[in-house]
């Protein structure tokens, strides 16, 4: 089967670099998924869920907003942050969902506002990944 060199990169530390099947991204007009060939693309990413395909496995990891780019041969993915399952605490997760509403539902402050509404994205975020079946690492 055809595979393509992935590497996902925060400015902490290369998260991944191996040759996947495929791997879809939240871009800003919607899901995108890179096969082996693409075309040439680069595209902004914002914070979502990346499904990463090798072989019968299946992969996701969470991510901030960033770039891709990809020449049919390499995918790179430029993220302010990247992380599995195993890194998300769900009871964090859930009290960070309830901190973040209380703040919205009190709170006039607009600066206030905008965190608990970033707050409660990334938690929603991190919450779906919890959810989906955890599949052996790609």
């Amino acid at each position: 089967m055809n595979t393509i060199h992935l590497k996902v990169i925060t400015p902490r530390k290369i998260v991944i670099d191996k040759q996947v099947n495929s791997v879809s991204v939240p871009t800003a007009d919607g899901e995108i998924t890179i096969l082996p060939h693409h075309t040439h693309l680069f595209s902004l990413l914002i914070e979502g869920i990346v499904k990463i395909k090798k072989d019968d496995n299946e992969d996701a990891l969470a991510i901030g907003g960033g770039y891709l780019e990809t020449n049919g041969e390499t995918v790179t993915v430029l993220v302010s942050r990247a992380y599995g399952q195993d890194e998300i605490d769900r009871d964090l997760t859930n009290k960070a969902v309830e901190q973040a509403k209380q703040i919205l539902v009190h709170s006039s402050d607009e600066k206030e506002r905008n965190e608990a509404m970033s707050i409660l994205r990334r938690s929603v975020i991190d919450s779906k990944l919890l959810k989906r079946r955890k599949s052996r690492p790609v």
